[in-house]
């Protein structure tokens, strides 16, 4: 073991200042135990104690205030929960109020009328004086002076504020471990790196990530370290990639007359060149013996469906069998109807098989899996069960893929028990690239990003909800030219109650404007039972309603060439990615298309930027960037996937900067050195092995 795995190792209360009982409160409150827990617990934001304020230079608008000055006298003020500690403080310049809701006997007793303090808050204007509720309240020492500087603040719980385990505690703390730590810290970089960045050395980092002299060193430090976190979580997502590709073998798919064929004789519209341009990256993944692993992101309506198909029949002319997974039984059918018109006309043979299948057909669908009639196979979760068995399963195209979790992936793997299926991974959720990087480094990345000819942009507006009779008039001239209109209203979990009411009466309204025999309308909600959800959707398919009013339900995967216009009710309840999901439900006919956002009139200014954006835009890439930007990556993804959690210090929001450069080093360092047994790339295999190890936290910081 080496040294620093020791020194980090070491029990946090043998760090001077600690002892047995502040040990304690670390580990519960902090969950620090070692060494190597603290110097990991980053302050979350910096105060400038730099500056003296006078209490006449007081204003609401400072976000803090450090001023020196004397308490001149303190009494007990109100009853109860009104029950605080006043003292009054002054300067030369003035009076002002420290104020203390808790810990009131604690100040009592420790204050020294006349003393002097320097006290440091959020100032308040409060009747005719200023007041800080809650200072630091502290004696001027030669201590204090030194802290006068850039301070680092770190989160603690109220527990510790209660018993006044405060945040300078903890930066005391960190000053005593740095001081002794150092030598410990060892590089983790090359010096060809540090060097082209002009990265301080990882101890430097370190020291003024906790205590630095200025904004300037802050910055400094935050862009070294940002850039090794990013560094290593690339390194080890391009390092799997890599091991994929060799380690795995694929089958070569290397024939394509019926392919030709399908582009001559069935080819009913011509490809994008963005889809021609996928299909040859998809090509020579199949024609390169190596396994295919490759996710393919394109917006709503973007043809992904068509280059699929066109995979599979690679796949088929080479003697293999595809499949195509989806998350839910309508989308699975979805595929299946579009799939199918294709598919026969090329004297083919598809299968569907979901939760509805019957055994008997089941069983059928079983069989000509295993002798190798069915060329393709659609279907939900229903595919992983182990009575699914193929002659050969050559591609397995997983659509949605956040639906699917890793172990379901592996299932569809071992499918195939001699070469495992090629996998191509779809979604019509446009990913930022930045969290494209961090999610699915490991997988190859195509982009449709090209709307077939002839799709007209969608026009989205917004309106209030004293324009609804406009909205409604709207609504009855596209009616009036045979088009279809969806209302949608939001669905919050917690509410059941409160959304369905809102649905009702969103019903009871339009069937008051839009009355029968003239208008027919369907309703679609999560209280009925599928099949009268299947049922009502299929009116509407039919054209046999004109009126879909519905939950969110119809988000994913309900195709309705001619429903043009989508009303999105409450539309401040939605997030942006829902919002364009909703948006992508129309559109896909050759008629122009409309989505009309309701609010009230009292929006918040992140609520307005999400309308806005889709006022202004249907770039689905262009929305995700703004949905990265609002809500941060662990919303849109869930902390939990792979390389996100990992992240202490990044925000992929606002560090696409670093994580390219870092991406394109690790990348760098690969291809010069895929094994990294080069000597000027021994801190980078240290820092690997010691994070492999896994016993504890300290291998991070090594």
């Amino acid at each position: 073991m080496t040294d620093r795995a020791t020194f980090f190792d070491t029990k946090i209360e043998f760090l001077k200042g600690v002892g047995p009982q502040r040990a304690a409160t670390l580990n519960k409150e902090l969950n620090i135990f070692t060494f190597g827990d603290l110097i990991q617990y980053y302050p979350f934001r910096y105060e400038d104690r730099t500056k003296f304020h006078t209490i006449a230079e007081l204003s609401d608008l400072l976000p803090g205030a450090q001023v020196r000055g004397r308490i001149r006298d303190w009494s007990i003020m109100g009853e109860g929960s009104k029950r605080r500690l006043v003292a009054s403080f002054t300067d030369h310049t003035g009076t002002m109020d420290l104020v203390w809701f808790h810990g009131i006997s604690y100040y009592e007793k420790s204050l020294r009328a006349g003393g002097e303090y320097i006290a440091y808050g959020k100032p308040l204007y409060f009747g005719s004086t200023y007041s800080i509720t809650h200072p630091e309240l502290e004696m001027p020492s030669p201590d204090t002076e030194q802290d006068g500087a850039f301070q680092p603040v770190y989160n603690l719980t109220e527990k510790m504020r209660r018993t006044h385990f405060e945040s300078k505690a903890i930066a005391k703390l960190m000053r005593q471990l740095l001081d002794i730590a150092k030598p410990h810290i060892h590089e983790t970089l090359p010096e060809s790196l540090l060097h082209k960045f002009r990265l301080l050395p990882k101890a430097e980092a370190m020291e003024h990530i906790h205590l630095p002299y200025n904004q300037a060193w802050l910055n400094q430090a935050l862009r070294r370290l940002k850039f090794e976190e990013l560094f290593f979580n690339q390194l080890r997502l391009i390092k799997n990639k890599l091991i994929h590709k060799t380690e795995y073998p694929g089958q070569i798919f290397r024939d394509t007359t019926i392919l030709n064929q399908f582009y001559k004789d069935h080819l009913p519209f011509d490809l994008t060149n963005a889809q021609k341009k996928v299909i040859k990256e998809i090509y020579a993944d199949l024609i390169s013996g190596k396994h295919m692993n490759r996710l393919l992101q394109g917006d709503v309506g973007s043809g992904k469906t068509i280059v699929a198909f066109i995979t599979m029949l690679m796949a088929i002319n080479n003697g293999a069998q595809a499949c195509i997974m989806a998350p839910t039984e309508i989308l699975a059918d979805q595929h299946y109807e579009g799939l199918k018109v294709f598919v026969d006309a090329m004297g083919l043979h598809i299968g569907i098989l979901t939760g509805s299948t019957n055994t008997k057909r089941r069983r059928v669908i079983h069989e000509e899996l295993q002798n190798g009639k069915m060329n393709i196979i659609v279907g939900t979760h229903a595919l992983l069960e182990d009575v699914v068995q193929f002659k050969n399963l050559g591609l397995c195209i997983i659509d949605e893929q956040h639906r699917f979790g890793v172990a379901q992936r592996a299932k569809m793997w071992a499918k195939n028990t001699e070469i495992p299926p090629h996998i191509l991974v779809m979604t019509a959720t446009p990913i930022p690239r930045t969290l494209a990087m961090t999610l699915y480094g490991n997988l190859d990345l195509s982009v449709i990003d090209e709307l077939p000819a002839g799709r007209k942009p969608i026009k989205t507006v917004h309106r209030y909800d004293t324009h609804r009779s406009e909205v409604f008039g709207f609504m009855r001239q596209q009616i009036e030219l045979g088009r279809q209109v969806y209302v949608v209203y939001p669905l919050i979990e917690e509410s059941e109650k409160l959304d369905f009411k809102d649905l009702m009466d969103g019903y009871e309204s339009i069937s008051r404007a839009f009355e029968k025999p003239k208008y027919q309308i369907s309703i679609l909600h999560g209280k009925m039972l599928a099949y009268e959800k299947d049922d009502e959707m299929m009116r509407f398919q039919r054209g046999e309603t004109q009126i879909m009013v519905a939950t969110t339900v119809i988000e994913v995967g309900v195709n309705v060439p001619n429903a043009s216009v989508m009303v999105v009710e409450s539309a401040e309840r939605f997030g942006l990615a829902q919002l364009h999901q909703l948006r992508g439900r129309v559109g896909r006919g050759a008629d122009q298309s409309y989505c009309i956002l309701m609010t009230g009139y009292k929006l918040s200014k992140e609520t307005r930027t999400r309308i806005e954006t889709m006022v202004k835009t249907n770039n689905g890439f262009e929305i995700a960037d703004v949905d990265l930007q609002l809500r941060g990556p662990g919303d849109l993804s869930g902390t939990q996937q792979s390389g996100i959690a990992d992240l202490q210090l990044a925000d992929l929001a606002k560090d696409g900067a670093i994580l390219t450069a870092a991406r394109e080093s690790a990348q760098a360092v690969l291809d010069e050195d895929p094994h990294l047994i080069l000597p000027q790339h021994a801190p980078i295999l240290t820092q690997i092995e010691s994070q492999r190890q896994g016993e504890t936290n300290w291998s991070r910081i090594s």
